[in-house]
């Protein structure tokens, strides 16, 4: 085995070391890999930084609509999912004033953020009166429409690549754009049963395969902290909208890191399931077979208090595979906490603001509740994007080709050669967008190299073994949702794999929740990922709410 390089543990912290990579190399090697390591690190960053620089000085240049989104300030825009129920089912307010209150909210805030793509406002009030008269004819009992219709008349958004009937399924693909969905995905009919109101669909990346939400069909939607910045993909719009306070709950779905990023940019609460426990029916794309494990659709919200009811509404009879009636107490929670990814040469460092609120989060909960942070280093991290590529890249057990990328930017028609659409983007012919077309290349870049990926595959296996031992039933990790607070638009092009901090999670079927933390020196949000072990989506859940009161959760766009 070879041995890697490990990190020192912090001063005065308590450092548990966990596994070693087993890369099969000659020791000789092996013991060389660190030092190049280091100065590919050093180089590649070192390239990035030059041609940030360079792209924030043209960014400079350019014409630039700054208006800042404005805080949200009417009371019924700030109200928790749950809340807005309880008072609508006690008729302490109509229905038809929540839905109306945020349509006009909306429409102040998208012509400057490009969040919400396609609306059904009409439809959404008509709904909501049917609530209303349901209401005011029927003295049905409070408790059994708590429990029936728990979101009754509460509004929600749709990412686009999600089926909602009667609205746009391009999943931000061109030759897509005219796809209008004829049914309701699986969760979006979970989430009507139980009374809640859809008021649109909302912008992602095309295919759902990039961290900016930024496409041909519909353009670029804007960090409602800051418009210059990202808003995350590739559930970008769902983010930005419920941030911004036009919808105060959406459905995302996550293969890579789509629900945690754009919850973390957009500072707001995001939950990747544990595998398989909400259903991922009626999206485009869908993942099929080996994939379809790594893919699940979650709960994003702003308000912590609807991380678990909504779960349970998407989740429907799947949900009993999870303890989320279990009380959780913080004090007998064993947390774990690993600061960045031990050094990839391909990923950015972590922010130096992105530590000292983790540090921060660590130390509140050892004065607080008395439990010791363990500090970890867990070796195998560094690899999170080559093992995802592999997962991802991996035929089926049957010997059966996956469905490449370039099959899916095909669409069913002829098909795309990644290098030649790379030429013809550059001439401005392809209706491509640029990360997608790179997509295509790293994927047939990583096809070629089989041997590795069968390394990386195994490596994958030993790392879930060994998280799962070190989180047991009553584990927490707290781990970085990203190295980079919100970049600028464009700028993740220049460091393409910073994905990875989320995206290993997929192919290890962890359940996982982004947290927001407060607001950076910029006020951009701060987060943090709490991961837990298969089928302890409780866990995490439990921790953001408390984390919710003793960090702030949403910070009002505008009113800092």
């Amino acid at each position: 085995t070879a041995p890697s390089a490990q990190a020192q543990p912090l001063p005065g912290s308590r450092a548990l070391t966990v596994g070693l990579p087993v890369l099969g190399e000659a020791r000789s090697r092996a013991m060389s890999r660190p030092t190049l390591e280091r100065g590919l690190a050093l180089l590649l960053r070192a390239a990035s930084r030059l041609l940030l620089a360079l792209l924030s000085l043209v960014q400079s240049f350019g014409s630039r609509d700054l208006r800042p989104v404005p805080p949200a300030v009417q009371p019924l825009l700030l109200l928790p999912g749950v809340e807005l129920a309880r008072r609508i089912r006690q008729r302490q307010v109509k229905c038809v004033d929540v839905i109306q209150e945020y349509i006009n909210r909306i429409r102040d805030i998208n012509p400057i953020v490009n969040a919400l793509v396609a609306e059904r406002f009409a439809a959404a009030l008509k709904e909501a009166q049917q609530v209303d008269d349901r209401l005011a004819e029927a003295n049905e009992d409070e408790k059994l429409l708590e429990e029936t219709v728990p979101y009754l008349g509460v509004p929600f958004t749709v990412k686009e690549a999600i089926a909602l009937e009667g609205s746009p399924n391009s999943s931000g693909l061109v030759s897509r754009k005219n796809v209008i969905a004829l049914t309701d995905a699986a969760v979006v009919t979970n989430l009507r049963k139980a009374g809640a109101i859809p008021l649109g669909v909302t912008n992602c990346s095309e295919l759902c395969m990039w961290y900016e939400s930024s496409n041909n069909v519909y353009g670029t939607t804007r960090n409602p902290y800051n418009v210059d910045r990202i808003v995350g993909g590739s559930s970008g719009g769902e983010g930005c909208i419920i941030a911004a306070a036009g919808s105060v709950m959406g459905v995302g779905s996550d293969i890579g890191g789509s629900i945690r990023i754009p919850a973390f940019f957009n500072g707001i609460y995001g939950h990747k399931p544990t595998t398989g426990l909400v259903p991922n029916d009626g999206q485009f794309p869908n993942a099929m077979g080996l994939k379809a494990e790594f893919l699940c659709t979650g709960p994003m919200c702003r308000y912590a208090d609807d991380l678990i009811p909504m779960f349970k509404v998407m989740a429907g009879p799947n949900i009993s595979k999870v303890k989320l009636d279990e009380e959780v107490y913080i004090k007998k929670v064993k947390f774990y906490s690993m600061e960045h990814d031990g050094g990839s040469p391909f990923l950015s460092k972590v922010d130096k603001e992105l530590i000292h609120a983790q540090r921060r989060l660590t130390e509140y909960l050892e004065v607080q509740f008395g439990v010791q942070v363990q500090q970890v280093q867990i070796h195998k991290m560094k690899y999170a994007f080559q093992i995802w590529s592999a997962m991802m890249t991996a035929s089926e057990a049957d010997g059966k080709e996956f469905k490449s990328f370039k099959d899916l930017m095909a669409d069913g028609g002829k098909e795309i050669k990644p290098l030649w659409e790379l030429m013809k983007k550059v001439l401005g012919i392809s209706p491509h967008t640029f990360p997608a077309i790179g997509l295509g290349i790293v994927e047939d870049l990583a096809k070629v190299d089989h041997r590795s990926n069968v390394k990386l595959m195994n490596m994958c296996h030993n790392l879930q073994t060994e998280l799962s031992s070190l989180l047991g039933d009553n584990g927490v990790l707290l781990y970085p949702s990203h190295p980079k607070i919100a970049p600028r638009h464009h700028h993740p092009k220049l460091m393409p794999f910073n994905f990875a901090y989320t995206a290993i999670f997929n192919v290890l079927g962890l359940p996982v929740t982004q947290c927001p933390l407060g607001l950076s020196k910029d006020g951009l949000p701060l987060g943090i990922q709490l991961v837990a072990n298969h089928h302890n989506d409780h866990l995490c859940l439990h921790v953001a709410q408390h984390l919710e009161s003793a960090f702030g959760g949403w910070r009002n766009p505008g009113a800092f």
